[in-house]
């Protein structure tokens, strides 16, 4: 199963806030992506955040089709919980109020894989 990981620019010294924001906000209202007919595409497995100093990010596991998952993101009230909150300790001011703005951002932050592997591919005998 594939990771993708999104990078936030944030103010330092404000790691116990924006743990307390995500710890906070409300769950996804669905992990599964669908496309304009209703038919799956993909779906979300898990997520972790972790911060460091002036950096957040987010890990997205899936399955699936990648490219609607930013647009399904956009449509989830815990997203805009989480955006809504977390603009004041952002590094940089960014437009995520409507889909387009959503998804470039989405796309701009997103680290470039360089390796990924799991037990699945590396399947040792017990």
């Amino acid at each position: 199963m594939p990771y993708a990981m999104i990078t936030f620019r944030v103010k330092p010294g404000h790691e116990e806030e924006l743990t307390a924001l995500f710890g906070d906000s409300p769950p996804l209202e669905s992990p599964v992506v669908t496309d304009d007919d209703g038919e799956e595409t993909a779906r979300l497995l898990g997520t972790g955040v972790f911060v460091k100093d002036d950096v957040l990010v987010r890990l997205i596991h899936y399955q699936g089709d990648f490219a609607g998952i930013a647009r399904h993101l956009a449509s989830q009230r815990h997203v805009h919980t989480i955006e809504k909150g977390i603009v004041p300790f952002l590094a940089d001011a960014r437009d995520t109020g409507t889909s387009e703005g959503f998804a470039a951002f989405f796309r701009d932050a997103m680290m470039r894989c360089v390796t990924q592997s799991s037990s699945e591919t590396h399947a040792t005998p017990l």
